[in-house]
């Protein structure tokens, strides 16, 4: 059974309770969101997620972190390196988006060695064996198609990014828009092609409750793929976002009828100022699905920096509602991450959630907060080490033994060790941040 029917009969899990002792509130806040479809938690009923999360209405935003292997780099020891990264840099959950080699090897070890939720696209297995097996992408089958859902589905994937708001009458409007980008989305170029080359409706959109039948069977959490997101600033919120953001909107609602768990994916390349309406759209369109993001980019020109550039972008969606930031690398539009890629975007991500957080008056991270700025008047440079995004970033920069008791800024005339003189507080021969003292 669903969770989401196990909520809606009042019956609280395991997950429900590990989730609401996770986050520090009230099991029935959990039990609430579920029934009403404003939080998921992603679990396979064939895997036991040794770190459940949940994602939505009143919990902490989560942040989610890539893998997979490509015809370019099919490395698995490597990618069981950015999970073990991207697990100790804190991440929530994994997608393992693998299209080259053994994508069913890559996947299953995945599942055995992430100890969070893990997602896939099963789309890109299904058009990565279509060329292999007959010459071409859309020489894809909608039987082809299921038949991946579920068998990734058997296998115990958690969650999944399945393109379903993606038909004709959004690709007609998509080719109106006179696009700079047109599509981005690689689930969604896919099925693009086949739709148009066969002249066949999406069958992911047109077949929905063969889908929807499939997930509820295994509790596997739909995440309704952003197939038309904008890969550009200069498209944000055209007709096209709009038009399937309305269609997911309907999706949601017959996902829920069915008791399956359902977020929807967003953009994308978002400018700032349109980042708050953005949000509000499609939590209004989709009922308060959980609001899953994809960045957010703010700019286009930062490329080198894309991990900075999202989460600008993902600290103010994160606080106008979004609930789950996918990490963004430094590497992003320019090859494949590396482990330390993958560790950076997350924590770029996490500091953004986290700044979210505060915003939306979170009472964890309010707390942390707190506690950091009494540490640093306190003088007290573990604590100030132990409540860092990234401690192993902070205790580096500390340098010799030195730094243990000279401002590395104001030296001996540090402005907080002289004012703690004389509040009374604090140890003078304590360290302090320099960035505390201008």
């Amino acid at each position: 059974m669903s969770l989401v029917l196990d909520a809606r009969a009042g019956r609280i899990t395991p997950e429900m309770e590990k989730v609401a002792a996770e986050e520090k509130v009230d099991v029935e806040l959990i039990l609430a969101g579920l029934a009403e479809g404003t939080v998921v938690i992603p679990g396979n009923v064939n895997r036991k997620v040794p770190k459940p999360c949940g994602i939505g209405k009143g919990l902490r935003i989560k942040v989610n972190a890539l893998i997979g292997t490509s015809s370019d780099r099919d490395d698995r020891q490597m990618e069981l390196r950015k999970i073990a990264a991207a697990e100790a840099a804190g991440c929530d959950s994994f997608m393992d988006l693998s299209t080259g080699g053994d994508i069913d090897g890559m996947r299953r070890l995945t599942l055995a060695h992430a100890r969070v939720p893990v997602g896939s696209v099963p789309i890109y297995q299904v058009a990565i064996e279509a060329i292999e097996r007959r010459g071409s992408i859309v020489a894809m089958t909608p039987d082809d198609m299921f038949e991946a859902v579920e068998k990734q589905a058997r296998d115990g994937i958690d969650f999944m990014a399945v393109h379903s708001a993606l038909n004709f009458d959004i690709i007609e409007r998509l080719q109106a828009c006179g696009r700079v980008t047109d599509i981005v989305s690689r689930g969604g170029a896919f099925l693009t092609g086949w739709m148009l080359h066969n002249q066949k409706e999406n069958p992911l959109y047109e077949q929905f409750d063969r889908l929807l039948e499939i997930l509820l069977k295994y509790d596997v959490t739909l995440s309704l793929g952003d197939a038309i997101r904008p890969g550009s600033t200069a498209d944000s919120l055209d007709g096209a976002q709009l038009q399937g953001m309305i269609v997911a909107g309907e999706l949601v609602r017959r996902a829920r009828e069915a008791g399956v768990q359902v977020m929807v994916e967003g953009p994308g390349h978002v400018p700032l100022h349109h980042v708050e309406a953005t949000i509000q759209l499609q939590k209004s369109l989709c009922g308060g699905a959980p609001y899953f993001i994809l960045g957010t980019l703010a700019t286009d020109v930062a490329p080198g920096y894309d991990h900075i550039t999202a989460a600008i972008g993902g600290a103010l969606a994160g606080a106008a509602g979004a609930d789950f930031l996918c990490y963004v690398t430094p590497a992003e539009h320019l090859g494949l991450p590396t482990e330390q890629d993958v560790r950076d975007g997350v924590i770029a991500a996490r500091i953004a959630a986290h700044a979210a957080d505060l915003a939306r008056g979170k009472r964890q991270a309010w707390e942390r907060d707190l506690q950091m700025a009494r540490a640093r008047v306190a003088l007290d440079l573990e604590k100030q080490i132990e409540l860092a995004v990234d401690p192993e970033r902070a205790r580096s920069l500390l340098g010799g033994a030195e730094a243990r008791y000279t401002c590395a800024a104001c030296g001996p005339d540090c402005a907080a060790q002289v004012a703690a003189g004389y509040f009374g507080i604090g140890r003078a021969a304590d360290p302090v941040s320099p960035g505390d003292c201008r």
